[in-house]
This record gives C-alpha cells, structure tokens and sequence, in this order.
C-alpha cells in the first residue's frame, strides 16, 4: 500500500514533495502545499477522486427517506405506514452497519462496499418495484430490510483521511471537519433534490436517481486503491465496545442523537407548513458554517467544552419560539446548530484515537448506529411532546434537555485529556 511521507514546510506538516507508490516506484505530480488548510486536504494525491465519488454516493443518504416517504404516501395514501416502513428500513441498517463495517475493516473498502452497495440499490429497486405493483403491505416491510447492508460511506472517508493524515493531528482535525460540514451539505440537499424530482416528474424519482448516484458514487471512491487503508486480516476479532472509554462515549453520541431527532421533528410540528424545511436547515446550514470554521483552528477544544455550548445553545430555540415569532426561530436554530459541527468534529476525533486502526471503520459506524439510534428516540419523545405541548413551545424542551443529558453523561465519565 502507498504511503506517504511527511516533511515540515513553512505552512506546517504536509506531504512530502513527491508521492511514491511502493508497487510501481513511479513518481506521482508534486503536491502544492498552501495556507488554506482545506486547499492542503485536496493537494493530498488521491485525495480529489475519492472526495468526489464519496460526495456523490453520500447524497442519496439525504434522499433515499423522503423518497421513499413521498413514494408510498402516493401509492397507498398513507403516511404512517411510510413512515413505518423507513423506519423498520433505518433500525434494520442500524443493526447491519457495524458488522459490515468490520467486514470492511477486515477484508478492505473495495472488497466489500461494492457488493454491499450492489445489494443495497437491488433493494431500493425491488421496494419501488412493490411499491409500483401495490404490493400487499408486508412485503413493504420485508423489501426495505433488504436495503441495510449499505455501507457507512462517510466512515469509509474518515477512515482514509485517518489513514493519509495519521502523522499530521492538525490536518486529520481539518478532514474531520470537512467531512461533517459534506454530512451537512448532503443532508440540507438530499431531501430538497428528491422532494423536486418526486414532485416534478413521478413518485418513483427520488428513489431511482438515488439509487444510481449511489451506486456511481461507490463505484468511484472504491476505485481509489491508492489512498484505501491497509486491511488486517489477523487484528483482534474483539469489539470496539471493548476498548476503555468506547462505551460511555457512545452514549454521550447516543444523547446528541436526540437533541438531532427531536429538534426536527418539534420544528417540523411548530411551523406546520411549506416553510418548515427552510428553517430547519437553517440549523443545518449554521452547523455546516460553523464547523468548516472549526476545522481552521489550530487547536481544538474537549469534547465537555463542545456539549456545555450546544446545551446552552439548544436553549435558544425554546426562547426564540416562546415569543411567537417565525423569524425569531429562523435565527434561533442558525444559532443553535452552531455548536453541532464542532461536537461532532471533536468526538469523531476522539472515536479516531480510541479505535484500534485496524477496527476504524466498525468504530465509526459504531457511533453512527448510536446517532442513529438517539434520533430516533428523540424523534418519538419530540412527537410526543408536540401531541402533548401545553404551550406552543413546549416541545422545544426536548433537544434542550437531550444536550444537557449529553453533558452530563460526558462530565460524569471524561477521564481527561484533550479531546
């Protein structure tokens, strides 16, 4: 596997002049070093093509949800079994992800993200297929399990970054961030893209363009062998669970989860209206500016310190709704989702170096599967709330309590340390 060398030059650690591949000895392009920390990401050789392809198969994450809602609403007039069946469809891949994640660990991102992608689209295509035919409700349920063996794409590319960068703690930081703010990216467009192709041409669109952007987009990164860790077939068959600090960090991840779910959902319920989705990405849109700012700094800062911003942030929309007012709570979500890059910038970080780098992927998506897990918990518990608010605002508690449980639950079990 080609590595890498690192040298000091006058912009900071970065990649040696010239790149070498150990199994051709050819020389690749110079590097360009530059200021711009992000500029120095994309000047990593290798590192252009499997950003494009990851951007590209990372996209229908946002998509394949509202798609799928909007298709089967359409078909059998009924949001509450397309809710029911993305959601059997989310906790299946949540139970999936981690082992095919240590299948990746294992036996490498190309070896199994393929095939695991080839499945996953045959699965997409066989629900729209039933969707399309009327099929009887049950083989809804049963055709949406087929599409969790999706792989974690955005695990895979921090785990390259973690890979080319291990040497540089600054510029992995930078990655990091880069990485959260192209979550954010994704998943501000993904809804939008296949709410516009639904809408505009059929039902079925979403579904189909999302499908092939996926599997476009896998194909490409798998492609890069160049920048693709390095597999170990013999690395402790153990759990990342295993590793000390592992668990409790995971349910300070499975906390922040909440905060995500419900801020949704309560927004979602408050506005009760077209214009629900463009405030909530305002809260998108404000952790994505804020994390590609964090990913400029030079040092960053504990994840305590992280988690005791976003709980007294979160507190902001309750305050900004308490008025009444739709601006007041357009502006209060920009703020609130300020804090969220940074949180999750500096504990993907931490999952990073409490891993064992032959277990990187499997650790991440560990995290992942508790995100998801903690959304939608406090996707019931905002739901709820909003069935049950006794004021306008009530529901507003819930992500606000959820951040500070996050907290708590980080306070109670940090062992110190820089984070």
């Amino acid at each position: 596997m080609p590595q890498p060398d690192l040298t000091l030059t006058p912009a900071g650690p970065a990649l040696a002049p010239r790149y070498r591949d150990r199994r051709t000895a050819v020389p690749s392009h110079p590097v360009r070093t530059s200021r711009n920390s992000y500029l120095r990401l994309f000047g990593v050789p290798g590192a252009r093509a499997f950003i494009v392809g990851n951007l590209i198969a990372r996209l229908p994450m946002g998509m394949f949800g509202v798609s799928a809602v909007i298709m089967i609403a359409a078909a059998y007039d009924s949001y509450a079994l397309a809710g029911g069946v993305t959601a059997t469809g989310m906790a299946a891949g949540a139970l999936t992800a981690p082992w095919i994640a240590r299948l990746v660990d294992r036996y490498g991102q190309a070896r199994i993200a393929v095939p695991a992608t080839v499945y996953a689209v045959l699965g997409h295509l066989v629900l729209l297929l039933c969707v399309h035919e009327k099929a009887p409700v049950w083989a809804l349920f049963a055709t949406t399990a087929l599409t969790a063996t999706s792989p974690n794409t955005g695990g895979m590319s921090r785990a390259r970054w973690a890979h080319l960068l291990k040497d540089d703690r600054d510029a992995l930081h930078t990655a990091n961030a880069f990485e959260q703010a192209t979550d954010e990216l994704c998943f501000m467009l993904g809804p939008v893209v296949a709410a516009l192709l639904c809408s505009t041409l059929f039902p079925e669109a979403g579904t189909l363009v999302g499908a092939a952007l996926f599997l476009t987009g896998v194909l490409i990164f798998a492609a890069q062998r160049s920048t693709e860790p390095p597999v170990s077939p013999r690395a402790a068959t153990g759990s990342p669970l295993r590793v000390p600090g592992m668990a409790p960090l995971l349910a300070v991840f499975l906390a922040t989860g909440a905060v995500f779910g419900s801020m949704e959902v309560v927004t979602v319920a408050y506005v009760d209206g077209p214009v629900a989705g463009p405030v909530l990405a305002l809260q998108a849109a404000g952790s994505c500016a804020a994390g590609l700012l964090y990913g400029r700094a030079r040092r960053t800062v504990r994840l305590r310190t992280c988690l005791a911003a976003m709980a007294v942030l979160m507190t902001v929309p309750l305050l900004a709704a308490s008025t009444g007012s739709l601006l007041a709570l357009a502006g209060g979500l920009l703020l609130a989702g300020m804090a969220t890059a940074p949180t999750m910038v500096t504990g993907m970080g931490l999952v990073q170096r409490l891993t064992p780098a032959s277990q990187l992927n499997e650790g991440m998506t560990l995290t992942v599967t508790a995100l998801l897990g903690g959304i939608a918990a406090g996707s019931a518990t905002g739901g709820w709330a909003a069935d049950h608010a006794p004021f306008a605002s009530f529901g507003f508690l819930v992500p606000a309590v959820a951040a500070a449980v996050a907290l708590t639950l980080r306070a109670a079990t940090e062992e110190g340390g820089r984070a």
